[in-house]
């Protein structure tokens, strides 16, 4: 066989596809990275969306899974540049009578302000937190694999297989510690009466605790930045402003990872699939879709609870019943009223995002898949009903429904950032049932997305065992792609 210009090409220089471009130049091969933006980072770019000098993540804000995986804490990316600052508290959650719960990093801490739930979230919690340095690792494997920790796992399951609903209505009587487990579940954008919507909250308040919940200064394409640069301190090539349309237009490699949805996976490879594996593609379903509005601010969000200004991330909702209630209401086809906002506000602990004297709030809510409503309003409503005084704040919004996100970057299909729904079936069959997801029905390609287990997030995971599972055949002879 000919020598190759590449052992492998990877198309996408989002986290998953710099993370396996990465895992394969560390294992010694030559590696080329393509992608269509002119900037590298998919979901971790950071832009100036508003007003000059105020610096807005366009996408992902808040990084624990950064700091748990196994593939970001093997890489010495402080060499090169990447600092994360820890607010106070990892995340708050207003209510009505101008109190908070609040996530500390302490758990006892955080049970002490939920009353009448401390025992039992010290009992649901605790186990979850002394055994992160296993559980996370687990989790964060394809789920048919053999679990290495099996009696954690089991455990872990028995919870976070439930809908949230039915695990904080069984495990708490008090409204805030319903409420506080209810808001970290609907990251998930499932309906919080479905499983295993409970996990997402299990695996998000378990880091709060375990690593916090980080930004990195200077916006989150500090993380892509740090990732290209070590991937070119290694050897690797990177090309940006590359637009892939087919995968015979790439240059011969024994093995091509993507980046990208089953959607876009169909049209760049689907002649070489059997017709079999890609109607299996053509039937993966996409969840909910995000609306955003970033906020250019002429001071910080004025928030009738003081707890939320040491908070990071506030999650604004309400009750239980009000979040269970939104997010349902999306599921079904709706736009909800009172929308469960996810809100971020860097600036109170990055000087370098806003000028002197300034602020940002990053905020979003969940709508239809594709939906063309305007939630701005309604948006700006909840914030301001949490934090009397908001609106006269504001000097500049950018607004970002699922059209406008889905055209900055095409994994986002219909605004689902989490690369499609993450519903009980698609757990196990991300993006179809197959031994290793990530490998495909056609030699050397290989699927590196987040629609691959273990699904959405900043962890790189998925494209550092689908690189895994490249290296495993490039051990082998093989023809090129």
């Amino acid at each position: 066989m000919p020598e190759l210009p590449h052992d492998a090409v990877v198309v996408g220089a989002g986290p998953n596809g710099l993370a396996a471009a990465i895992t394969l130049a560390r294992a010694g091969r030559s590696v080329l990275l393509l992608e269509a933006q002119e900037s590298i980072g998919g979901g971790t770019r950071t832009s100036e969306l508003t007003l000059p000098g105020f610096r807005h993540d366009v996408c992902s804000a808040i990084h624990p899974m950064v700091l748990a995986s196994p593939f970001f804490r093997a890489l010495p990316l402080h060499e090169h540049g990447l600092e994360f600052i820890h607010p106070p508290a990892p995340l708050a959650h207003p209510f009505d009578d101008g109190t908070a719960a609040v996530l500390e990093r302490s758990v006892d801490a955080t049970a002490v302000s939920l009353g009448p739930d401390a025992d039992a979230y010290r009992r649901l919690i605790g186990p979850f937190v002394a055994g992160a340095s296993r559980l996370v690792p687990s989790i964060l494997r394809p789920p048919l694999w053999p679990p290495r920790h099996p009696m954690l796992m089991a455990r872990f399951g028995l919870d976070g297989l439930r809908s949230a609903v039915g695990l904080a209505g069984a495990r708490f009587a008090g409204e805030r510690a319903r409420a506080l487990l209810a808001g970290s579940a609907a990251h998930s954008t499932l309906s919080l009466y479905k499983r295993p919507s409970a996990s997402f909250a299990l695996v998000l308040t378990l880091l709060g605790h375990a690593v916090g919940w980080p930004i990195p200064r200077g916006g989150s394409q500090a993380i892509a930045d740090a990732l290209g640069s070590y991937l070119r301190s290694l050897g690797g090539e990177i090309v940006t402003g590359r637009r892939v349309e087919s995968i015979d237009e790439l240059p011969p490699a024994r093995a091509v990872l993507f980046d990208v949805t089953p959607r876009q996976l169909v049209r760049l490879v689907g002649h070489r699939f059997p017709s079999r594996y890609r109607r299996g593609l053509e039937r993966y379903r996409y969840g909910a879709g995000v609306f955003k509005v970033d906020f250019a601010l002429d001071g910080p969000v004025p928030w009738a609870a003081a707890e939320c200004a040491r908070a990071g991330t506030v999650h604004l909702g309400g009750t239980m019943a009000e979040i269970a209630a939104s997010e349902h209401t999306v599921s079904r086809g709706g736009h909800p009223q009172r929308p469960y906002v996810l809100a971020a506000q860097q600036s109170l602990f990055d000087p370098t995002r806003a000028p002197e004297g300034k602020h940002t709030l990053w905020a979003y809510c969940h709508v239809p898949n594709g939906s063309t409503f305007d939630m701005t309003a309604r948006l700006e409503a909840q914030v301001e009903r949490f934090a009397p005084g908001f609106r006269d704040r504001i000097l500049a919004r950018s607004v970002m429904g699922p059209a406008a996100l889905e055209r900055h970057n095409e994994n986002l299909v219909g605004g689902d950032i989490n690369g499609g729904i993450q519903d009980l079936a698609q757990l196990f069959a991300r993006p179809v049932a197959r031994a290793v997801p990530y490998s495909t029905a056609a030699q050397g390609v290989y699927i590196c997305s987040s629609s691959t287990p273990p699904g959405g997030a900043v962890h790189g995971m998925c494209g550092h065992l689908a690189a895994r599972a490249a290296l495993r055949s490039l051990g082998r002879r093989q023809d090129h792609c």
